[in-house]
């Protein structure tokens, strides 16, 4: 049996055949060479290197050698195809629970896809020119994307979603929409749906690879609780209470927290509730007269990625060739991911190579007190 899978060289995106062996060990060699190539991932100096390319095709030509791409879209389509492929592929090695937390994560690319042809639906936007933003996805995700981009109105929409809790939790955000006619409601019932899919799975994992990748998971969903805190509330001015039934239960921002920072006055009082734990900085407030930082929800966002990938870092240094190691190189990689639709964004726009550095994971120009 073989698999076909990519890895990161230096930044370049490369194809190889891995054969995938039938042992006991499949999870200490799939670590093992998911070790190497964490080694030629897009980090530290080879971002800089990256960041001061001036030309699309050079920079596309340094990910990618063997592809051409007709714009920034299609780049950025490329490097999520390869991502998911990559994921896909780990299934063979992973056995049990381990298997289904992984296939889940690749349940992310579906609800992205479900944002995009909702937004489509709102808008009218005619189904040739949503094409090129979809991601290709496995099988068993693909969604009916012909009868969502006709439908006449979001009611119309959900009843073409995949039947089941993820059909029932849009219904409910339908109840929310009729008041408030934005995306926001069925994007946050689609992350909602999605984060709790992946800590009920990774509660099932044993108890050693359920140590290791927590803390890592337990961040990713409070960045959705940070966001909906600082966007849904201090942004949109949506009340507690549309917002307080999106909670998702067991990760460090409890109910009574998440409600405690609905309530607050401002954002500087709700964001330091949890700064230590989930920004890992003391507080927002800074020098002698106790003056208040600049802060909105793209700096929060920053700070709290760049403790997601210390975290995924630390999942997969720790666990070496466990469990952990798989799901600590995912992090590591959907942080890379970004990195490189950042810059090529940058570039695009035609942004100085410092302000295109300065937006990437960890970001290196918010100053805050630690």
């Amino acid at each position: 049996m073989r698999m076909q899978t990519t890895i990161a060289d230096s930044g370049t995106a490369l194809t190889t055949i891995i054969p995938v062996k039938q042992t006991a060990n499949d999870l200490d060699y799939l670590a093992a060479r998911l070790h190497a190539r964490r080694s030629r991932m897009a980090e530290a100096q080879r971002l800089d290197e990256l960041c001061r390319i001036r030309s699309l095709p050079e920079f596309f030509r340094a990910i990618f050698p063997d592809f051409e791409f007709k714009g920034v879209l299609d780049f950025q389509r490329q490097l999520v195809y390869e991502f998911v492929g990559e994921i896909s592929g780990f299934h063979a090695y992973v056995p049990g629970p381990g298997a289904d937390l992984l296939d889940w994560t690749l349940v992310r690319f579906q609800m992205e896809n479900l944002k995009i042809l909702f937004r489509a639906c709102l808008t009218r936007t005619p189904i040739e020119e949503i094409y090129g933003h979809l991601i290709l996805i496995p099988r068993e995700l693909i969604l009916n994307i012909q009868k969502m981009a006709a439908a006449e109105s979001p009611e119309d929409f959900v009843r073409w979603v995949p039947k089941g809790f993820l059909q029932k939790s849009l219904g409910k955000a339908l109840e929310f929409y009729r008041n408030y006619p934005r995306p926001f409601f069925f994007e946050a019932a689609l992350d909602q749906v999605y984060f709790q899919g992946l800590v009920a799975r990774m509660e099932k994992l044993l108890q050693e690879d359920r140590e290791m990748v927590r803390p890592m998971i337990y961040q990713e969903v409070d960045i959705f609780h940070l966001m909906l805190v600082a966007r849904g509330k201090f942004h949109y001015n949506l009340t507690p209470e549309m917002l307080l039934p999106f909670h998702i239960a067991g990760t460090r921002i409890r109910l009574t927290l998440f409600a405690a920072m609905l309530y607050d006055p401002d954002i500087y009082t709700s964001v330091d509730r949890v700064a230590e734990r989930l920004l890992n900085i003391v507080s927002f407030k800074r020098g002698s007269n106790d003056e208040l930082m600049a802060v909105d929800a793209s700096a929060l966002e920053s700070l709290a990625w760049k403790q997601f990938f210390r975290l995924s870092n630390q999942a997969f240094r720790l666990s070496h060739i466990g469990l952990g190691a798989i799901i600590g190189y995912v992090g590591l990689r959907r942080v890379e991911m970004a990195n490189l639709i950042t810059i090529s964004e940058g570039i695009h726009s035609g942004m100085a190579a410092e302000e295109i550095r300065r937006r990437l994971i960890p970001r290196t120009n918010v100053e805050v007190t630690t």
